[in-house]
């Protein structure tokens, strides 16, 4: 385990000791406990970003797919049924 060094006043320090003890715990024990929320509370916070702009981007993906949908053709079936429906040859050469 590491040691840290940090400037704190010393009436604060005084007053931190006298809670942890009254806590059944020690100031460095307070102190780790304090380091370790503070680590997981940016990871928690990354996360939620990550889901976040996740979710968007399947909202967004979900929207272009339903907007990339062929529409139905006013008659009913599509333009590309329309098209194929018996022989296209046929039809372009009698209109001829």
């Amino acid at each position: 385990m590491a040691n840290l060094t940090i400037n704190v006043d010393d009436q604060l320090i005084k007053a931190a000791r006298v809670r942890a003890i009254q806590q059944g715990t020690s100031l460095s024990a307070k102190v780790r406990e304090f380091l370790q929320q503070y680590v997981n509370e940016a990871e928690a916070s990354r996360q939620m970003l990550r889901d976040a702009a996740t979710a968007r981007l399947m909202a967004a993906i979900d929207a272009a797919a339903s907007e990339a949908q062929p529409a139905a053709h006013p008659r009913g079936g599509s333009l590309r049924d329309e098209l194929y429906d018996g022989d296209f040859r046929a039809r372009a050469r009698s209109a001829d």
